[in-house]
């Protein structure tokens, strides 16, 4: 084992049992998987016999499922329905240990679901040919969010670090958002937002995950090259007050820019991507258990790296384990240096 291995080990041991907040939008992935019987005699459809049905932990339920399977204490909060979907999530974030006592059912709305009808036979391929989503368009009522934050100033004591998980659903009032950020800069908490469509809004988070087409679209310009990459994230970084921007780019690595410094990774390993799926949520859920344990964050985007990696490689939103991970760090043999 080489020196960088045995940090990577270190690091991966100092991330058990880091006690780690995430809020946001917890979505159930719904898959139906349908065999094709027929065309349909009422329209010129596939009518499909139901062969299946899985729920997934999507969103930020993911980031939540992927901090537990990575080793981590963790409470999910978030708005959640009385239905089946609350339930199906419910049961998949506990059976890892995750404390769900945070997902607050609101009776006006729905679970948010993304539901995909899956078609296929014994000579076809199957594939998705169509997908369902349903969510409450409504502002979060007073006493939901009294609840949530009841909830929240709750387990605060005990958090050593937060995960804001922003798919534009609005869990994550202006409310929240101050609470947790507030706290974490007072007691020198580490925090990252991953904002899909918002991230200007987040100021004063401690750090932030975006990929490279969310960082154009927040910037509002077109960015082509690394360096196009670094000044936009400088700028991000600089307006929101943050300690670092970390960007995401698919088979190109990962970019970190911090105050006069900045870190290029490379992918860590170079082999086909499959299914990238919840891979930025694999990547939040590394760097703040890494931060948690008080990694510099350069190492700990570089961890994440490899756990991306691995998620790349799954079908559809997946966890990564902590065997998973140790097993890639003693698989990858590359020396990373930060520029």
């Amino acid at each position: 084992m080489n020196a960088l291995q045995q940090e990577y080990h270190d690091v991966l041991s100092g991330m058990q049992g880091r006690d780690i907040l995430v809020i946001g939008d917890m979505v159930a992935d719904i898959y139906l998987d349908g065999r094709i019987s027929r065309i349909s005699r009422e329209a010129p459809v596939l009518v499909l016999e139901q062969a299946g049905e899985k729920v997934v932990a999507g969103g930020a339920a993911n980031v939540v499922n992927n901090i537990a399977t990575l080793g981590g204490k963790v409470h999910a909060v978030g708005l959640v329905g009385r239905d089946k979907s609350a339930d199906g999530l419910r049961a998949i974030l506990a059976k890892n240990g995750a404390d769900v006592r945070g997902l607050i059912a609101d009776d006006s709305r729905p679970t948010i679901s993304k539901t995909r009808i899956i078609a296929g036979g014994r000579a076809t391929v199957s594939q998705q040919i169509v997908r369902i989503d349903r969510e409450s368009k409504a502002p979060m009522a007073p006493a939901v969010e009294a609840e949530l934050c009841a909830y929240i100033k709750s387990v605060l004591p005990t958090v050593e670090g937060v995960v804001i998980s922003d798919y534009g659903s609005d869990t994550v009032t202006e409310g929240l958002q101050s609470l947790l950020i507030d706290y974490c800069q007072a007691k020198g908490i580490p925090s990252i937002v991953d904002s899909r469509y918002a991230v200007r809004r987040f100021h004063g988070i401690g750090y932030v995950k975006q990929n490279d087409a969310e960082i154009a679209a927040a910037m509002g310009r077109e960015l082509v090259t690394t360096e196009d990459i670094v000044r936009a994230a400088e700028e991000l970084r600089q307006e929101l007050a943050a300690k670092g921007v970390l960007v995401t780019r698919g088979e190109l690595g990962m970019v970190l820019v911090e105050h006069g410094a900045v870190h290029e990774i490379p992918v860590s390993d170079k082999s086909e991507v499959f299914d990238v799926s919840g891979v930025g949520d694999t990547c939040v859920a590394a760097v703040i258990l890494a931060l948690a344990a008080g990694v510099a964050p350069a190492t700990a985007a570089r961890l994440s790296n490899i756990a991306s990696g691995i998620a790349v490689r799954k079908l559809g939103t997946s966890t990564v384990s902590v065997r998973e991970l140790a097993a890639a760090i003693e698989k990858s043999r590359e020396e990373y240096t930060s520029k």
